[in-house]
């Protein structure tokens, strides 16, 4: 009937009774005509096992033999399986990465796939077998034939993969929950089924801490059309889908490792309008854009700088056409946000920029690179194109710059990602020809954003997401000219080190004749300190002002596709926020994702009210088991 690849977790085989028990599934799945590859993890807490005898041999062990050790648990989990569906009379046969053919780059620890050999794989399927697989691992393709494994979350990626290379019907990944949830069910009991979600939906919600799926195995799903499920191990419950658009035709070699970035998108019909020197309290933010709601007034891009004293810079996008309501609301609140405490408080004002235009990359492959975002940068720099803003998500970056430099912009991104004239991204309404040479329109709507498009009756906010694993950076007065962003992040890109939210302040300051800006933005905790050092040492020869590390920081997410065009979500989540008295830190957003950064020991509450504010929650209480 149908080719499927199974994927179960540790928690799902972390025991002989439950192998035993996914030997009965995938025996009950071949009975009903289908062909089947199974792949697992290790069982239950035998990977933290590994872990903890090395580092009992070592401090800081070596990478290769890291490798070689961790590699061993998926391999325990292999035999047993094949072992219980054989006593069951069901033909199978265990391999590892290597006998199966993964092939990936020479990196251990975090090595991408390059491509499958399928060929061994097929024959024993042909053969009537379950070909029970090792996740998380693979082979590198040099003649050494190296043990390599993919990091966390590798059995996921590892199972997509395999679907994606055998063009199997369908991918079922079984885990310890019933599907997507729309929270984390140990924060939130009440968190609700999906049905169904989309990939640029899952992508962002598995990236902001997630558990269910790596985002590594979505990106593939997405890029190569594989249909996923996630299903309980334990019920015979439908799960959650998660549906893609139609792929591109892509070549299975360098599966994970091709064109990170497939679009360039560009909007010229934006202005920007900046509160400046707001106080950095509870509830700011709640209110400028409820009244924002209140006037109808759609917001694109939202920025919050890193805090100067006792203020905060709060910027937003709009079109052209609503410039002047937009201005005019941000006017009439202006003096409601001053401070009241302080008669020498410096006075919030609103700053309105008029021929800016939003400049992005758009791709799923951009997950884990850093290199890509400080590539878009530097190629803005070597163009001459100053970044006014940016705005960064699992599948995008983006750059307001001034309008005027938008076809200077565009082409040479295009030139830099090697995109070709029929791939290009939209242009905004009312755009006039805004680049020399010969640009076909696209629809409105692109093929890269169809993927992202809600999926009917589905309310705007899909899920809340929490992210207690963050470290924020900011560095004080960096030269505002072009350059800087794409020296910063390229630095953090050669020390391996991926960014999440970027945000530059809009504030200016001349010193020594020099503009000025402060920026900030988040990276994983575990490598805050690391980061930190790196960038003091070259802060001073670069002409940078102080480094600013604060690990105590969590970050608050909501996600959908249906949030665009409707501008009371983000005031809906402010004001959640603000009725908890949680001081919001930081704010980025990209089409599907409002992220706020809080104090980290506010994390829990302040995902618990976004979730009740959104009315996620559902009637049925879910247990995970231990």
């Amino acid at each position: 009937m149908a080719l499927i690849v199974q994927k179960y977790g540790g928690t799902s085989v972390g025991s002989v009774e439950r192998i035993q028990a996914v030997a009965q599934r995938v025996y009950k799945t071949v009975q009903a005509g289908n062909s089947l590859v199974v792949v697992v993890s290790a069982m239950g807490k035998t990977t933290d096992g590994l872990v903890k005898l090395a580092t009992e041999i070592s401090p800081n062990p070596n990478r290769r033999e890291m490798d070689m050790l961790l590699s061993t648990g998926e391999q325990v989990t292999i035999a047993l399986l094949s072992m219980a569906l054989q006593e069951l009379g069901q033909p199978a046969i265990s391999m590892t990465g290597a006998q199966v053919g993964i092939v990936t780059e020479a990196e251990h620890s975090r090595a991408r796939i390059l491509h499958i050999e399928t060929t061994r794989l097929t024959r024993h399927i042909n053969a009537g077998k379950v070909v029970v697989v090792a996740g998380f691992q693979g082979t590198s393709s040099a003649g050494e034939m190296e043990i390599t494994t993919l990091g966390r979350g590798g059995s996921d990626t590892s199972a997509v993969a395999i679907a994606a290379a055998l063009r199997a019907d369908f991918c079922e990944i079984y885990t310890d929950v019933p599907g997507i949830l729309t929270t984390d069910p140990r924060l939130v009991a009440e968190a609700q089924l999906m049905d169904a979600i989309t990939c640029d939906e899952m992508l962002e919600l598995a990236s902001l801490g997630a558990k269910v799926l790596h985002p590594r195995a979505v990106e593939i799903a997405r890029n190569y059309g594989v249909p996923l499920v996630v299903r309980s191990s334990w019920t015979d419950q439908p799960g959650t889908w998660v549906t893609s658009a139609k792929p591109q035709g892509r070549s299975l070699i360098n599966l994970e490792i091709a064109r990170p970035v497939d679009h360039v998108e560009f909007d010229t019909d934006q202005a920007k309008v900046a509160l400046l020197r707001v106080p950095d309290k509870p509830g700011v933010a709640a209110r400028l854009f409820g009244e924002i709601s209140r006037q109808k007034v759609d917001v694109d891009l939202i920025i919050q700088s890193v805090h100067e004293g006792n203020s905060n810079d709060i910027a937003f996008t709009v079109t052209t056409p609503i410039l002047k309501r937009a201005e005019a609301v941000a006017t009439a609140i202006a003096p409601a946000l001053r401070s009241q405490s302080n008669p020498k408080f410096d006075e919030a004002e609103v700053m309105v920029e008029h021929n800016i235009a939003k400049v992005s990359i758009a791709g799923a492959g951009m997950i884990g690179r850093p290199g890509v975002a400080a590539k878009m940068f530097a190629t803005l720099a070597e163009a001459g194109v100053n970044i006014q803003m940016i705005s960064t998500s699992e599948v995008k970056v983006s750059c307001v710059v001034n309008a005027a430099e938008c076809d200077r912009a565009v082409l040479a991104l295009r030139a830099a990602f090697e995109i070709e004239a029929g791939e290009q991204g939209s242009r905004g309404a009312g755009e006039s020809a805004c680049i020399d040479s010969p640009l076909p329109l696209r629809p409105s709507v692109t093929e890269r954003s169809r993927s992202a498009a809600p999926l009917p009756n589905c309310p705007p906010v899909r899920g809340v997401a929490l992210d207690l694993n963050q470290a924020r950076l900011a560095i004080r007065q960096l030269p505002d000219r072009p350059g800087m962003a794409a020296k910063l992040f390229g630095l953090l890109a050669q020390h391996n080190i991926s960014v999440d939210m970027i945000i530059q302040s809009q504030r200016c300051r001349v010193i020594d004749g020099v503009p000025r800006r402060d920026i900030a933005f988040t990276v994983s905790r575990i490598d805050g300190e690391s980061a930190k050092k790196m960038l003091t040492q070259v802060a001073a020869e670069l002409g940078w002002g102080e480094v600013v590390l604060d690990s105590a920081i969590a970050k608050v997410s909501i996600v959908g596709a249906g949030m665009v065009g409707q501008p009371g979500i983000a005031a809906k989540m402010f004001e959640a926020l603000a009725q908890q008295q949680i001081n919001i830190q930081m704010i980025a957003t990209s089409e599907i994702k409002i992220s706020c950064v809080v104090a980290q020991e506010q994390g829990v509450k302040a995902l618990q009210a976004i979730h009740e504010a959104f009315d996620l929650a559902g009637s049925e209480k879910f247990v995970v088991p231990a």
